[in-house]
């Protein structure tokens, strides 16, 4: 038989559980035809190339990303977030925003980045943004990316007014004081179409450069396949980039698959949210383009106390709360699964995970196999125990995003206790369950994309550690393994929570996700053997030829 491409002499990774290993392919029409030992390759013919042992692996499946909310990002500035804040009080704070003011004056909008921990239990409200920018625009967002605070000529312009209602109380809301709101809001879908408001206004032209940088940092690292995870709140500017991604499909310019969603923040948003996944469906699937998934935040961020915890936050003796309850997400769960629709949910805290083992639990004792949706429980900082080896025998995929997975460990003791605050993303207790695990980046901003490193996420899911042979910008080293050190995987799990069961979470298995006859011949090839390389410094990796569908991309 013809081939349009025979390699041999590889270390083949194959992804395959039924094959793991291999020293040769074919490929034919951008499918493999033959994966193999060198011997098998005598009934192919066309040109050979010897690897001369270099390492080859499937392409690498992102299953948790925000490329529509990352693009908005890039349109608005080079980060979105705007200057970063150094300060050590609310005075402080606000000071350093006058002065910065003061010397650029005159922009429509003046955007800045705080981390809350800095104000020490004191706030920030309109009155006092009014005070140091009257006439323009001024907005801080929140360091976890979870909450804002703007001054009132952005709430005039976006319609926010004491009488608007909270998307979920307790979790997306406008903070309010004497029934008035104050400026401040928390969560996606009360921020982001403030954040993102001017990027409607940019030229198609100016998307489709966005996108490209994305691209082209995909290629260069061999990322194959993505789970696009959406923006909350915002779905305008969200299909404005799905449409731009299809047009660059349709002329050939989407050398990655990405799977696609629709975002929603509150059960009263369920019906509405289902018609237009349809729609979206409808009208953007396309060759690598497929929409198929609800997504839900579930809940928010620990360090702002909106992660759901099933024990309270020992600073606060708050439990946080959930996006629906079970009633509400047991019936999501059965319409979904009419709809023959998938499921993802923000999971960050014990008790938004916990809802969505219940949910399913129970849906699955009353509808039984007929129940086949996939669902997907996304980020799982911290869980209970008890919880852990749930996800195998209920069929719930549990994405992680092993970059996190190195942090400052006093930080979680303050949150959770001594003891409780070392029992941080429990992925290796979860993988040895026998669940489906998938790994991500999850990041919201292009920027340089160190942080979309698919390398990186796995140095720091074998290490639990950030050193300085760590491919980052400087941040602050976590030269300690982050407990628990038992939870550091393996590099063979990374790179299967990388690849196939990244595919297999996103319902591609059959064509994306390993090296086996009759799927994409999606591949990546390495000088160095990634089995072998050291765990320090892993990050550093880049493929050197990338292949999507049998052409070389790079």
């Amino acid at each position: 038989m013809k081939a349009d491409q025979i390699i041999k002499n590889a270390r083949i990774f194959t992804a395959d559980k039924s094959k793991p290993t291999a020293t040769a392919l074919a490929v034919k029409d951008g499918k493999f035809i033959y994966v193999g030992d060198e011997a098998g390759l005598s009934a192919y013919e066309g040109e050979v190339t010897d690897l001369g042992g270099k390492f080859i692996m499937p392409g690498i499946i992102d299953s948790h990303v925000h490329v529509t909310m990352g693009a908005g990002y890039d349109l608005i500035g080079v980060t979105g977030f705007g200057e970063i804040i150094v300060c050590d009080s609310k005075q402080g704070a606000l000071d350093f925003i006058a002065d910065y003011i003061q010397k650029h004056p005159g922009q429509d909008r003046y955007r800045f980045m705080l981390d809350k921990k800095h104000l020490k239990d004191d706030n920030i409200t309109k009155e006092d943004l009014d005070a140091i920018c009257p006439d323009g625009e001024l907005q801080i967002q929140e360091g976890q990316g979870h909450s804002i605070w703007v001054n009132s000529n952005i709430l005039r312009k976006h319609g926010i007014t004491d009488d608007i209602k909270d998307p979920v109380p307790g979790l997306s809301f406008y903070v309010r004081k004497d029934g008035h709101v104050t400026g401040e809001m928390s969560e996606g879908a009360t921020e982001l179409p403030i954040i993102l408001d001017s990027a409607m206004d940019k030229p198609d032209s100016a998307i489709d450069a966005a996108l490209q940088r994305w691209i082209d940092f995909c290629v260069s690292v061999g990322v194959s396949g993505v789970f696009d995870a959406g923006i909350p709140g915002f779905p305008e500017f969200h299909e404005h980039v799905y449409s731009r991604l299809r047009e660059l499909d349709r002329q050939g310019k989407l050398p990655i698959y990405v799977d696609g969603c629709y975002v929603i923040s509150a059960a009263w948003e369920v019906e509405e949210g289902i018609k237009e996944l349809k729609r979206l469906q409808r009208e953007y699937n396309t060759e690598h383009i497929k929409i198929h998934t609800l997504k839900i935040f579930m809940d928010g961020t620990l360090k702002l106390h909106s992660g759901a915890m099933v024990t309270p936050y020992v600073e606060t003796g708050e439990k946080g709360c959930t996006a629906m309850n079970l009633e509400e997400l047991v019936a999501l769960l059965k319409v979904l699964n009419e709809e023959g629709l998938d499921f993802h949910a923000h999971t960050v805290g014990e008790a938004s995970s916990r809802l969505v083992l219940d949910g399913v639990e129970q849906v699955k004792k009353e509808l039984g196999d007929d129940f086949r949706i996939r669902v997907v429980s996304a980020h799982l900082q911290i869980q209970d125990t008890a919880d852990l080896t749930r996800f195998a025998p209920l069929g719930v995929i549990a994405n992680f995003t092993p970059w996190w997975h190195a942090d400052d460990v006093n930080v979680y003791k303050r949150l959770f206790g001594e003891e409780r605050g070392k029992l941080m993303y429990r992925c290796k207790s979860v993988w040895d369950s026998g669940a489906l695990v998938s790994w991500s980046s999850d990041t919201i901003v292009f920027m340089d994309f160190s942080s979309w490193n698919p390398y990186l996420g796995m140095e720091v899911g074998m290490t639990r550690k950030v050193t300085n042979k760590t491919k980052l910008p400087p941040i602050e080293l976590i030269n300690y393994i982050f407990p628990p050190a038992d939870e550091r995987m393996g590099i063979e799990e990374m790179l299967l929570g990388y690849t196939i069961n990244g595919a297999k979470q996103l319902g591609i298995e059959k064509t994306k996700g390993s090296i086996e006859a009759g799927k994409d011949a999606d591949f990546l090839v390495f000088d160095n053997n990634l089995l072998t390389a050291e765990h320090e410094g892993f990050s550093y990796n880049l493929p050197r030829d990338v292949y999507f569908c049998g052409k070389k991309v790079n």
